[in-house]
Formats: structure tokens, C-alpha cells, sequence
């Protein structure tokens, strides 16, 4: 698996983007959202049952991503199509603010060391990179176990702030000096 210090794999995907007719999908890369910290989540499948709380979780904090110069990415092997079906059959994800990325034949997903080893899946992992395309912070969670917006934000702000961060640090409370 690729962790900190790793740079985010070169990809080519189709992504949701839309539900305007037309303007549905468009193909992202490594390089698109240049300048800006990205946040990639993966989950398993689309039509699961853990995944749309993760996802409309993370839909309904986009703008505090967006506060923090970040682009949300979400991503799962499933392919464009099934992803935007499944945005038009769940009212949670109708509206959905960010891309839903389809890594159809498990490039990216193998790429970062994510797939589950028996159902060939990703896991719910979630990489922060930074603007120059280095990973940040890795957190990979099992396939049964959602994981928390709040906690990937609190991250992104303690690694924005490029100082000493203690312990449930959060943003506005004092870092460490040396």
C-alpha cells in the first residue's frame, strides 16, 4: 500500500460529475484540480449500505473542504454508468458536489495497495495529497466500518498548518513549539 511520502499514482478515469444530460461524465487525471490539496476516499461497492452514508457524509462537507483549497475525489471499481445510476435512484447522492470517480479496472485502486486481498474491492481508504501530488496521510478502514469526515478534515487542517500538531488537535488551538 502506498503511504505518506508516496506520490499519488498516475490515472486516467471517468468520473460523475453531473446529472445535466450530456455533461454527466468527465475524465479526470493526477493532474486535474492542479494547485489544490486533494482528499481521494474509496469505497467497495455502489448500491451497498455502509457507502451512501460515507458518501452524502462527505457531499454535505464539501464546502469545508472547499474552504481548505481541498477537492473532495470519491472512487469505487464500479463503472461511470453505475455510478450515476446509483446518484439518480439515491435521493443522498442526487446532489453530490464532487466527482465519483470510476476505477472500472482497478488501476488506481491496485496502484495505491487498496484492494481487499478476497473480494477485490477497495477498502474504505482515504488519502490526503498534498498540492505537488505527494501523499500526506493514509487511513484505511475494513469493508463493515464507516469512517469519519470530522477526523479526515481535522487532519487535513493540523497538515496544512506545516507545524507540530499534539493529540486531538484542533483547528485554532495552539500547535507545539520546539
Amino acid at each position: 500500500m502506498l503511504t505518506v511520502g508516496d506520490r499519488l499514482p498516475a490515472f486516467s478515469l471517468q468520473a460523475v460529475v453531473s446529472l445535466d444530460k450530456g455533461q454527466e461524465f468527465q475524465t479526470l487525471t493526477q493532474e486535474s484540480f492542479q494547485g489544490k490539496w486533494k482528499v481521494l476516499f474509496l469505497w467497495p461497492m455502489d448500491f451497498t449500505f455502509v457507502c451512501p452514508t460515507e458518501i452524502a457524509a462527505f457531499g454535505k462537507r464539501n464546502q469545508d473542504f472547499l474552504d481548505r483549497d481541498a477537492q473532495l475525489l470519491g472512487a469505487s471499481t464500479d463503472t461511470h454508468f453505475v455510478h450515476l445510476a446509483w446518484r439518480k435512484d439515491h435521493a443522498d447522492l442526487r446532489d453530490l458536489p464532487f466527482p465519483m470517480v470510476a476505477d472500472t479496472k482497478r488501476e488506481l485502486s491496485a496502484a495505491l495497495g487498496v484492494l481487499h486481498k478476497e473480494a477485490g474491492v477497495p477498502l474504505r481508504a482515504t488519502f490526503i495529497v498534498d498540492p505537488e501530488g505527494v501523499i500526506r496521510h493514509v487511513s484505511v478502514n475494513d469493508l463493515s466500518v464507516g469512517r469519519s469526515v470530522d477526523e479526515v478534515l481535522r487532519v487535513l487542517d493540523a497538515l496544512q498548518t506545516d507545524e507540530l500538531c499534539p493529540c486531538n488537535w484542533q483547528k485554532g488551538q495552539d500547535t507545539l513549539k520546539v
